[in-house]
């Protein structure tokens, strides 16, 4: 075999979204721009849902800033991700809403839009796909990958055909918690190569179950042309697998890569020492774990759900909640465990395993998702929650969700009067004003005042047990006190 095997970096995004909570800040990324464009990548994934969000409500940077300060710096391509009619939030948005924001991100620099429905109701993904390529940008549309009796093999050929129908320059499969298998991928890529008929197919797997890099090899072979992939210290765990080691793989089939490992090297140790500084973990190899197979819970989610167990002093029920969480899902006729069902269903498990009656509660959302109100369910639910629910089979709706949302823009315009910035627009369809008034402040300079050199300097500074320190830099040695 020989054929070209390209890499889009998530370092920036899904590999400090997995590992860090989101809490990478535009000032941490700056620094190492330059050493991450010369490393090779085809793309780099800056943007995504929860990205945005905790841009916002918790380190209060202005997301449309990022994305523009990233993209003017960085050579190679910007990838930015969205959830469909949900953008970067839980809340359906009407499709003017949704087109806005594809032109907002184009203007700002991005060059390739990815988006992805949690249901896989490739409905859901129509408007960003048309205004995305409206815009100018390229589009990736990406599936969600589960296992269930109705996921099968012929079900993602089908959803590949509709991704081919809407035009979508790449397809993806996105394994947000590591189910895929060696096993699985031998039969499953090359249906969905095939059906792909020429577009690019790219694979977007968690290392959750350890077996990401065996499931890349297959990839590779099956005839996928990329694959996302995060600099060692962000990756692994419940984070992607790492640059390093599918490069190896891919060389090892024969593959053509361009990944510079010298550069990859001074990435790596950037963020290695980055870690050290701000306290933050790096990640480990998973072992296999066979009940992940079960309750199909995000390593993320699972970390959070460990703390809020331990605040409420019930961590020892955890197992008892995951079980549940197995019984729901079924219940609910196989949602895929990514944002927000992820959280619908272990909110209804909790509650289940809580109050000791299955569905005794049963959240709005819940209740919602069963009866269409975000798009077409896989299976539908079973007759024991239906009931409990007060749902009959004929309330479930079919239609498409933004079908039933009314244009928000007019009203918007109206409310933020003419001077309003089709940005400004878009954070107040998002946010309630007292998570939008702190983003007004002015982008800070020392984004731009710094560099990997300054960084180590500085941490090597603020280290009380380093006295001595000796640096080789281009063939000549310094060394200084601390």
């Amino acid at each position: 075999m020989s054929r070209d095997f390209g890499f889009i970096d998530v370092t920036l995004r899904d590999g400090h979204q997995c590992l860090w909570s989101t809490r990478m800040t535009t000032a941490m990324m700056a620094p190492i721009l330059g050493a991450i464009d010369r490393v090779g990548y085809d793309y780099i994934n800056i943007l995504g849902g929860a990205v945005f969000d905790v841009s916002v409500r918790f380190l209060q940077e202005n997301p449309w800033e990022r994305v523009g300060l990233l993209c003017e710096r960085l050579q190679t391509p910007c990838d930015g991700l969205t959830r469909g009619q949900s953008l970067y939030t839980f809340e359906l948005f009407p499709d003017d809403v949704v087109e806005l924001n594809s032109h907002v991100l184009a203007r700002r620099g991005l060059k390739v839009l990815t988006v992805y429905d949690a249901l896989n109701d490739n409905r859901n993904i129509e408007s960003s796909v048309r205004s995305g390529h409206e815009a100018g940008m390229q589009v990736n549309a990406m599936m969600t990958y589960t296992l269930s009796p109705v996921h099968t093999d012929a079900y993602y050929v089908e959803r590949t055909r509709e991704l081919v129908a809407l035009k979508a320059d790449f397809i993806s499969i996105k394994d947000p918690t590591g189910l895929l298998t060696p096993q699985r991928a031998e039969t499953l890529f090359p249906a969905v190569v095939a059906a792909a008929g020429g577009i690019p197919v790219q694979l977007h797997s968690h290392c959750q179950s350890g077996l990401a890099p065996e499931v890349y090899g297959v990839a590779v072979r099956s005839g996928f042309r990329y694959g996302y992939t995060a600099s060692e210290p962000l990756a692994n765990g419940a984070s992607l697998p790492s640059t390093e080691e599918v490069d190896e793989r891919a060389r090892a089939l024969g593959a053509t890569t361009r990944i510079d490992r010298g550069a990859l090297s001074d990435v790596s140790a950037y963020f290695a020492c980055l870690a050290r500084r701000e306290g933050k973990p790096i990640g480990r190899k998973a072992e296999y774990d066979p009940a992940l197979y079960e309750h199909q819970v995000p390593g993320g989610m699972i970390s959070n759900l460990r703390s809020q167990l331990q605040t409420m002093r019930m961590e020892h029920r955890l197992p008892e909640i995951l079980e549940e969480a197995a019984r729901v899902r079924c219940d609910l006729g196989y949602p895929i465990l990514v944002s927000p069902f992820a959280q619908y269903i272990i909110t209804q498990s909790v509650l289940n395993v809580v109050q000791g009656e299955r569905y005794r509660t049963i959240p709005d959302e819940v209740r919602k998702y069963a009866m269409g109100h975000y798009g077409r369910l896989a299976a539908q639910p079973s007759d024991e929650f239906l009931e409990r629910a007060g749902i009959r089979p004929e309330q479930i709706s079919d239609s498409p969700p933004a079908a039933q949302l009314r244009p928000a823009l007019p009203g918007l315009r109206e409310d933020l009067g003419a001077d309003a910035t089709d940005e400004d627009l878009l954070l107040t369809a998002f946010y309630p004003p007292e998570l939008i008034a702190p983003l007004r402040k002015p982008a800070a300079a020392y984004r731009f005042e710094t560099s990997p050199l300054l960084e180590l300097l500085r941490f090597l500074d603020s280290r009380k047990d380093v006295r001595q320190t000796r640096i080789r830099l281009g063939g000549v040695e310094m060394s200084f006190s601390t």
